[in-house]
């Protein structure tokens, strides 16, 4: 509640006269929160309360900056207080991807998906070297690394032995070694269905939840886009919009590989590392903040990582590893239960 009329205390400064209501807009899996309020002709803004002690605004403010440039239909920025880190922003709606493709099919789906393609490739395209952070070896590490500490031990409650930890050691340096020999861009990082928003109009999805922002390896968001923690779509469907990805990418000059089978191949890969990554960040939001609702997102995430080590050979001590965990049950009673695969 302080925060909170710090926050009205602030926007009266801005805007002497209106009448400040906020109402929360959305929070994330970090300390950074967003309210939002009306003005008296009706439109509405948002807040970011993003509190210094945890949360630094100069990535977002830079990485906003990079993508609007780029043509990204990312917020507007009308006020900034980075001293009690405060921004005032556009708003952009409240329709996420996530709502509209949880109630259709893909026909209906693919004019949304080939919008956020499009934006992709824009922001792939005004990429640059040394101007964010490098999604480096080290960096691909410490998020691999997620998956035996909070995925395996916490949540599964299985101690690996030491001849477990080095077979695992040596299949994630094999993994990070195909990931690291992509092509690298602007990389946006959680490119899905819950940051994508819906235009009013028809158009560009708006853009959100950026700030994580590195340059790292081509492939990464579309893995976050077409094999969603959130969304599932055959695969052929998802295979489709990756070739129109690919195509749309060598038109744009994006630095994607001319043989789509290598490309494939890289992108499943990287798919690996993301969705490792993203059932160790799921086990600590539940086991070390308290935060429970990306349980049930679990079981597709291991879904998709079981289907690609079923396909590739040198990641077959990873597949064994799931084998073996596959009877362990996760606290919402569910398993990782192997796809079909032909």
């Amino acid at each position: 509640m302080q925060r909170q009329r710090a926050i009205e205390t602030w926007l009266g400064s801005l805007l002497p006269g209106q009448t400040i209501s906020l109402a929360p807009a959305s929070a994330d899996a970090s300390f950074r929160r967003y309210f939002r309020f009306s003005l008296a002709d009706g439109s509405t803004r948002i807040v970011m309360d993003a509190p210094p002690a945890h949360e630094d605004c100069g990535p977002w403010l830079r990485i906003q900056a990079l993508f609007h440039a780029a043509g990204a239909a990312v917020p507007e920025v009308y006020a900034e207080n980075l001293e009690q880190g405060f921004l005032l922003l556009s708003d952009l709606g409240t329709t996420t991807y996530l709502n509209v493709l949880s109630n259709t099919d893909a026909a209906a789906a693919a004019p949304l998906y080939l919008a956020a393609l499009d934006t992709l490739v824009s922001i792939q395209a005004s990429s640059s070297p040394d101007v964010l952070p490098a999604y480096d070896h080290a960096l691909l590490k410490r998020e691999i690394d997620l998956f035996p500490e909070w995925y395996v031990g916490r949540h599964l409650r299985v101690t690996l032995d030491d001849k477990q930890r080095a077979q695992l050691s040596d299949v994630f340096e094999k993994i990070m070694a195909v990931n690291l020999a992509e092509p690298k861009v602007f990389v946006h990082r959680d490119y899905h269905s819950r940051n994508l928003m819906v235009p009013a109009s028809g158009g560009k999805p708006g853009v959100i939840d950026f700030q994580d922002a590195v340059y790292g390896p081509i492939s990464y968001d579309l893995v976050s886009l077409l094999k969603d923690a959130y969304i599932e779509w055959e695969e052929e469907q998802a295979l489709d919009w990756l070739i129109r990805y690919w195509e749309r990418a060598r038109k744009a000059g994006v630095p994607v590989n001319a043989d789509f089978a290598e490309f494939h191949r890289h992108y499943e890969w990287m798919g690996v590392q993301r969705h490792l990554k993203v059932l160790g960040i799921f086990a600590r939001l539940y086991h070390r903040d308290g935060k429970d609702g990306y349980l049930k997102d679990m079981p597709l995430v291991a879904k998709y990582l079981r289907t690609a080590c079923t396909r590739y050979d040198e990641l077959s001590p990873l597949r064994k590893l799931l084998d073996q965990l596959e009877d362990k049950v996760t606290v919402l009673g569910q398993t990782m239960a192997k796809p079909s695969v032909e």
